[in-house]
């Protein structure tokens, strides 16, 4: 078999390929800044002590990360729609998916980072008369988001990773953007081969940049 890489060009790129890599960046940021806000949530929840919001919380994190997310993406894409009735879209479905998916994986990831914090600066803050969340807000997050920075953006790469499973409900998404231009031009292998390396470079490069960044933290510490 021959491999035939003339057809990439730049006007498939803007013709196929971009508008995927676009949502693909859209939905990891929104699915990010989501997850991680929903997850701190569920932390605090998880480490607040008390069982009313002990148990549904690790109800819901142990729950989400017991199952594959491609079936979580199926279900949500299949189910809402006969719930309120009508069609979602796949774009608007996918970023509910991996927005409530991902806040599971966050919330352990910002659970440890909470209890990484030394509990004696927690008694100071309580010592000085602050309540639990003036302590949680102004002492323990944000040095808990400091020591887990690398490890929260190891995640979203793997999140960016995770992206191309919005295939399987027809997102167009980065990956899907390369199938299209692959059945177009009939050169599906050279596509998805290239399709790989894109994947690799980005996810290498941003790799890179967090092990760079943990040296950072590293030192200040």
């Amino acid at each position: 078999m021959n491999l035939d890489f003339s057809f990439l060009s730049w006007d498939v790129v803007t013709g196929f390929v971009l508008k995927g890599l676009v949502f693909s960046v859209q939905l990891t940021l929104v699915a990010m800044i989501g997850g991680i806000a929903l997850g701190t949530v569920l932390a605090l929840m998880r480490l607040s002590g008390k069982k009313w919001l002990v148990m549904p919380a690790a109800f819901y994190v142990n729950t989400l990360r017991s199952i594959p997310l491609v079936m979580v993406i199926l279900w949500f894409f299949l189910l809402i729609p006969l719930m309120i009735g009508k069609p979602m879209g796949a774009e608007l479905s996918a970023i509910i998916t991996f927005t409530v998916f991902e806040a599971a994986y966050y919330s352990e990831i910002m659970r440890a980072g909470i209890q990484s914090v030394p509990k004696g600066q927690v008694h100071a803050g309580y010592a000085v008369g602050m309540t639990y969340g003036q302590t949680m807000q102004l002492i323990v997050l944000p040095q808990a988001f400091r020591n887990m920075l690398p490890v929260l953006m190891t995640q979203t790469i793997i999140l960016f990773q995770d992206t191309s499973l919005v295939y399987a409900i027809g997102a167009y998404d980065l990956l899907k953007g390369f199938e299209v231009a692959g059945k177009n031009f009939n050169r599906p292998v050279e596509t998805y081969l290239v399709a790989a390396v894109v994947y690799f470079v980005i996810c290498f490069s941003l790799s890179m940049l967090v092990r760079r960044l943990q040296k950072k933290i590293a030192i200040i510490r």
